[in-house]
């Protein structure tokens, strides 16, 4: 019997044609004709995500400074490994290995502190029109909440499209976005933590 969350899904059949939803909106990257794939079946149980074993098999754990602009004694902030389109694209950790579902009541107590301080930051470059807040968690079992700044003006980036465009257009040269990184970092550090 199929699971009540896939029955009414076209599983294993054609794909589907646009009815309304994300393609008609106006911020919507894509124009012309475009087709959605078809739903494969699904996998049962999913693959493991890096880190679903644990610290030793996390790639987080194993090598918590790749990547760093700040950290201090709870949390660390990354980036994405490579300049952005957006003006930054940045990951708050906790450092030691948790999800959201078992992180401890006192790192959960700062979670909302830190989000805001790392858009406090971001926002503190200047020219930042919002900062997206996401958590995905896809791809790993170390939390790690994705911040994105959108340039201020550019309404056609506004909302859950942002990370499309970040991957269409073309990205920043490596010294402006190395630049930011130093400047997010130093405003995280104003206040405690060290920027790397």
């Amino acid at each position: 019997m199929m699971d009540r969350f896939l029955r009414h899904l076209p599983v294993a059949g054609p794909g589907v044609a646009f009815e309304g939803g994300m393609p008609g909106w106006e911020i919507f990257p894509f124009e012309g004709d475009l087709r959605v794939k078809p739903l494969e079946d699904p996998v049962l149980p999913e693959p493991p995500r890096d880190g679903e074993d644990g610290p030793a098999t996390c790639s987080t754990c194993q090598d918590p400074d790749r990547d760093l602009v700040w950290r201090d004694e709870h949390w660390l902030v990354r980036h994405v490994g490579g300049p952005t389109a957006v003006p930054v694209t940045l990951l708050l950790c906790p450092i030691a290995h948790h999800d959201l579902h078992d992180l401890p009541p006192e790192r959960a107590a700062e979670l909302g502190p830190m989000v805001q301080r790392v858009e406090r930051a971001i926002v503190g470059l200047g020219g930042i029109g919002r900062v997206h807040v996401m958590k995905v968690g896809d791809g790993a079992s170390h939390l790690h909440m994705w911040l994105m700044a959108r340039p201020a003006g550019l309404g056609q980036l506004r909302g859950s499209c942002l990370a499309l465009w970040d991957d269409l257009l073309p990205k920043q040269d490596e010294a402006q976005w190395q630049a930011v990184l130093r400047e997010v970092g130093m405003a995280l550090a104003a206040d405690g933590g060290s920027a790397v």
